[in-house]
């Protein structure tokens, strides 16, 4: 069971792991050993997970998010499949914590009149500088 947040939690069932070889160098030992961790999650068919979240995570997923509603982490910064396993469920759980965040509504709201002033005169300023630019100047 993987506590998110005092709500939350995750069945280790829902996650599934395989073991795949890393990319990049790595000597002798990358050819022969297995240490990346593909982690995957099924969103879409989570009972573990609220609806609200479930579409938040979907957007703050982006290209990790499969068409079927998978998601993918892949793990290979570190050298031991414990390590790389350790990191992609720590990854899962940031990624998922930040979904469950709720964006604040945007409050609109009309600029000042003093901020409507400060734009008329900078645009003022700007044109006398391309008028003093032209051939003649102010005649």
């Amino acid at each position: 069971m993987i506590r998110i947040t005092g709500t939350i939690s995750i069945d280790d069932d829902e996650l599934s792991e395989s073991f795949v070889r890393s990319s990049g160098p790595g000597g002798q030992n990358v050819n022969k050993v297995s240490t990346a961790v593909e982690l995957r999650f099924d969103v879409r068919q989570s009972p573990s997970l609220p609806e609200p979240v479930k579409v938040r995570l979907t957007r703050l997923a982006g290209h990790r998010m499969t068409k079927d509603g998978v998601l993918i982490i892949q793990a290979e910064r570190f050298r031991t499949q414990d390590a790389n396993r350790k990191d992609a469920r720590e990854r899962l759980i940031e990624l998922i914590q930040a979904a469950t965040v709720v964006p604040k509504k945007r409050i609109k709201t009309k600029p000042t009149f003093a901020s409507k002033q400060r734009r008329v005169e900078g645009k003022k300023k700007r044109s006398t500088v391309k008028k003093m630019r032209q051939p003649g100047g102010w005649d």
